[in-house]
């Protein structure tokens, strides 16, 4: 199964397969909202869009990246979301990268959301059930960011079987720009960052589920789909 790694601004068309990927911290934040109980996760174009769905459907929660804002109810930090009941809710989730990049390929037959908790189980899911050549997408820093690379990057070597041991994916990852900011970020009391986010965004195979976007009454809805244990992790 061939394999290509772009960043969205590089996307020329629609892949057969798409693998989206955001470790800090959109689709960590989006596996923590699903063990938390979401039923699914609604993607956003905008912050405006976000607040006229919760308008709409009073039951449903917003959640966005930055700082906690008027009319959102969480913020996209995986520590901060840990302790939410989430049974039974939908989640409107906008975020500058990841939601973005979920969007920008909505059009393919089959599009995954990705991060290292659930890396194992995306790779179990694109061994058994995708077809034709996969397209990682890696969205932050415009495809640039080490720590969406080495997630991608990792999940390739684990389906095409070749040695993935996790350490040096990890370790880039650790050492990314992103997980700088996060920390300079908490050391400043910045309200959308909690202390143990970098660690919770580099817990491998946290969860046996993978997240599989698909389009359902006009918008992008993802859904845990879940997936065997594999007895050999990798790493």
């Amino acid at each position: 199964m061939s394999q290509r790694f772009v960043g969205i601004q590089e996307l020329t068309d629609v892949p057969r397969v798409a693998v989206v990927v955001d470790v800090m911290r959109a689709f960590t934040v989006a596996a923590w909202a699903f063990s938390r109980g979401a039923e699914r996760i609604v993607m956003a174009s905008s912050e405006e869009e976000a607040l006229a769905l919760k308008r709409s459907r009073s039951d449903w929660l917003t959640l966005k990246d930055g700082a906690p804002a008027p009319g959102f109810d969480a913020v996209n930090s995986p520590g901060l979301i840990r302790p939410s009941d989430l049974a039974g809710r939908t989640v409107v989730q906008k975020t500058t990268a990841g939601t973005v990049g979920v969007l920008a390929v909505a059009e393919a037959p089959l599009v995954l959301c990705a991060s290292f908790v659930v890396a194992g189980a995306t790779a179990r899911f694109l061994q058994t059930r995708a077809a034709g050549p996969v397209t990682f997408v890696a969205t932050g820093e415009d495809g640039r960011a080490a720590e969406d690379l080495a997630c991608a990057e990792y999940i390739g070597r684990r389906v095409a079987g070749g040695d993935a041991q996790a350490t040096p994916y990890l370790h880039r990852a650790r050492t990314s720009r992103a997980a700088a900011d996060l920390a300079d970020g908490l050391r400043r009391g910045y309200q959308g960052v909690h202390q143990d986010d970098v660690d919770l965004c580099l817990e491998l195979d946290r969860f046996s589920f993978a997240m599989v976007a698909r389009q359902e009454d006009s918008l992008t809805v993802l859904r845990p789909v879940a997936m065997p244990a594999d007895s050999a992790n990798g790493g």
